[in-house]
């Protein structure tokens, strides 16, 4: 943690407030227009639907950019800045009651610059002062409010404010008009003290070379053991509530689960293997059957407020649909329980169904809050919960059995101390209580039968659920989260045969070549029309990784082909030549006041995991030693984590994995779509292997393509006039197989 004091304004302390996981006593409202709005303001020629929200707040909001700097400066002006995003709960409850509030409006629009930041357009934004808060507060989250000097300088902050004070917090009135005074009568000091925070933090996250080498074997190793000292033995996960679903933990685990060459004895190597697969099963497990997975529509909400997996914030996420979607898929591959695959396949099927576009983009995410019949004002969770009443209702006789497979109960199934404001009283939450085989033996009835009932039950809760009003959605499309759509849905066309998972893949990636990738370079996101916002890293690095699963699936190398151009524009903007690694933002980004790199892998996998993992993949299809050294240095750059705490990066220890493989190939010389080429390639699918790249040699342009790159693959062909597999390490390749059942005894040695 930064070494900031708590700063203070004259001989007042700092307002620095901790984030309040559930803390107002009101709720947000319907936020539609169906009249004419009394106020507007600039953010009504935005494009991002949270800028949007606010466009008819009575407070004078402006976009982050230079008018409003320039208006800061003019004035002599401190700045107000609050970031957020358009589902985000404590966001739409600060803003009913604080930012339409009239008489708090006007001491806003008349002490300070107020601007509005998408944190999901400006993640660079974002990140400068969430790392100013969280070193002066100890926490943060969202709605994050910055007080900022006309020259970006923070020098208060904090989360969610009241609208008056509560016990020992003051309320956000209280709050600004402290502020206010305070630099009518020393803004100067202020000034100076915001340029001493701003040096700091430009310290703070400095690039510095690492001064440890890294030992591929230690990380893993102290990774794994760092994971099972924080693991819920009874209920997965790590760590107690919040829990969040932290997929790069379980993506490593996976690996952990396959991988040799570690033990220090066979027996011992064998235990570890099996404790990191079960840590990922048992995890995936208790959140398929808990609240946070919608039981009737698929797909995962964001997080669960208790440690029980059972209610949760109901808001879903772009970036968690792709993440838990390979987390599954890598679950049904290592294992073959059909439950996996069910629950990848709802994921994927939620995200065609709602969070398509039509032309083929993903949107970010769906609202938490709904309107619920009856109620003129939003809550959470409102589309997605039931009373019993509702259930009996909807299911006459077999109600009494789907309450007792799902927990429903006449007073509601939350748990003490899941909610505090009272939203989900007498409502149930669906959580899987007993399984198809208890309930059967408890029926003494066939499973087919009970499971058949549980599904018409599910069916028709589903239709009654459709007329509900819907939460809102975040109909933006953003680069890094389309790249992890891409990457699921390729794979999951891999490990399940599915076709239409590889068309969603291609119209995903298909748009963003159309609409956000210009002169040579990435736009971050896309709303009816391109953002303002250049590509960051994450965007580059998600993409290309999507591009090479995608490759992966359909073999076309127009793919590849656009991976390396990406990965070239990633290496030329973010990477840092010095030190190695890669910064979030460009050089020439003037409106923030410092370059960083992420050092951990939170919700999203940092930028420098997954294009270390990118750079060994390219590296392999093209044999390029430079590509290899980059994704070595990037590893090293990040030394002194991997050496301490390098269950922080899990991501870039799947890199590490990769990096002290061998790394195999598959090349299935054959004619495209021919019957035999296809049972080859089947098999060379049928196995969790992460280290292991599928190449068709098609005897066409693609294989002329890689040729051309990599020499190995140029002259491989059928045998004896049939598809034939190549098995190789490195390219050195064993005798070509063309018999679908030996090559799979091959890959199982």
């Amino acid at each position: 943690m930064i070494a900031i004091r708590h700063l203070q304004l004259a001989a007042a302390t700092a307002l620095a407030f901790p984030q309040l996981a559930h803390c107002a006593d009101t709720k947000p409202k319907d936020t539609s227009v169906t009249t004419a709005p009394k106020h507007t303001n600039r953010l009504a020629k935005e494009k991002s639907p949270y800028l949007l929200q606010h466009q008819h707040n009575p407070v004078d909001w402006f976009p982050w950019g230079a008018e409003a700097f320039e208006k800061a400066k003019k004035e002599n002006k401190p700045i107000f800045l609050s970031i957020g995003y358009s589902t985000c709960h404590w966001c739409h409850v600060m803003e009913r009651e604080s930012f339409e509030n009239e008489a708090i409006a006007a001491i806003m629009n008349a002490n300070f610059v107020c601007i509005k930041v998408d944190r999901e357009e400006r993640p660079d934004v974002d990140k400068v002062y969430m790392t100013f808060v969280q070193a002066t507060t100890g926490s943060g989250g969202w709605p994050l409010n910055v007080w900022l000097t006309p020259d970006l300088k923070p020098f208060v902050g904090g989360t969610y404010f009241p609208p008056e004070s509560r016990g020992s917090r003051p309320g956000f009135p209280a709050v600004l008009k402290q502020l206010a005074d305070g630099w009518a009568k020393d803004s100067k000091g202020i000034v100076e003290h915001g340029n001493e925070v701003a040096k700091q933090l430009a310290a703070y996250t400095a690039s510095t070379p690492s001064k440890v080498e890294v030992s591929a074997k230690a990380a893993l190793t102290k990774g794994q053991t760092q994971l099972v000292q924080t693991f819920d033995a009874d209920l997965g996960g790590f760590g107690g509530a919040p829990k969040f679903p932290q997929p790069s933990n379980l993506a490593f685990l996976f690996r952990m689960a396959v991988r040799k060459g570690l033990g220090e004895t066979p027996e011992a190597e064998e235990r570890d293997r099996a404790v990191a697969g079960k840590m990922a099963l048992i995890t995936l497990g208790k959140m398929a059957d808990g609240g946070m997975h919608d039981h009737l529509g698929g797909g995962f909400h964001r997080y669960s407020v208790d440690r029980f997996w059972h209610v949760p914030h109901y808001e879903k996420m772009a970036y968690d649909q792709g993440q838990l979607a390979r987390n599954y898929l890598d679950a049904f591959q290592l294992t073959h329980d059909a439950r996996w695959e069910k629950v990848a396949r709802g994921i994927l099927d939620y995200t065609l169904r709602e969070l398509t576009d039509k032309e083929g983009g993903f949107y970010s995410a769906e609202d938490a809050d709904s309107l619920e019949a009856g109620h003129a004002e939003k809550k959470e969770g409102a589309f997605y919960v039931w009373t019993k009443a509702e259930i009996d209702a909807a299911l006459g006789e077999d109600a009494a059995l789907f309450s007792t497979a799902y927990g429903v109960v006449a007073d509601g199934n939350s748990p003490a101390g899941s909610d505090p404001l009272g939203e989900l009283k007498g409502k149930n939450t669906l959580i899987l209580r007993k399984t198809v085989g208890e309930l059967a033996k408890d029926a003494g009835k066939p499973e087919a039968e009970i499971e058949k009932t549980l599904a018409a039950a599910r069916a028709k809760l589903f239709a009654l659920r459709a007329k509900r009003p819907r939460p809102h959605l975040d109909d933006k499309i953003i680069v890094a989260w389309n790249g992890l759509m891409i990457s699921a849905f390729a794979r999951a066309a891999q490990v399940l045969d599915e076709p239409r998972y590889t068309a969603a893949a291609q119209a995903s990636a298909r748009f963003i070549k159309a609409k956000l990738w210009r002169d040579g370079a990435l736009t971050r996101s896309y709303r009816h029309e391109p953002s303002n916002a250049a590509g960051f890293a994450d965007d580059y690095a998600s993409l290309i990784a999507g591009l090479l699963d995608l490759y992966e699936t359909d073999f076309d190398t127009q793919w590849i082909a656009w991976a390396v151009d990406l990965q070239a524009k990633m290496d030329a903007v973010f990477y840092d030549k010095e030190h190695g690694g890669y910064f979030q933002t460009p050089a020439a980004q003037s409106d923030i006041l410092f370059r960083s790199k992420e050092d951990h892998d939170g919700a999203e996998p940092a930028a420098s995991s997954v294009a270390a993992l990118n750079l060994i993949r390219l590296a392999q299809l093209t044999d390029s030693k430079e590509l290899r050294q980059r994704a070595e240095k990037t590893i090293a750059s990040m030394g002194e984590v991997l050496d301490k705490r390098p269950s922080a990066l899990t991501q870039m220890l799947c890199a590490v994995d990769s990096s002290m493989s061998k790394g195999r190939q598959i090349v299935i010389a054959g004619t495209p779509g021919a019957d035999d080429t296809k049972a080859l390639i089947r098999e060379a699918r049928a196995q969790f292997a992460p280290n292991q790249l599928v190449i068709l040699a098609d005897g066409g342009a693609g294989q002329a393509w890689i040729g051309k790159r990599n020499a190995a693959i140029a002259d491989m062909k059928p045998k004896d006039g049939k598809a034939a597999a190549y098995v190789c390490e490195d390219f050195a390749c064993k005798a070509p197989e063309t018999d679908p059942a030996k090559l799979r005894e091959m890959l199982k040695k």
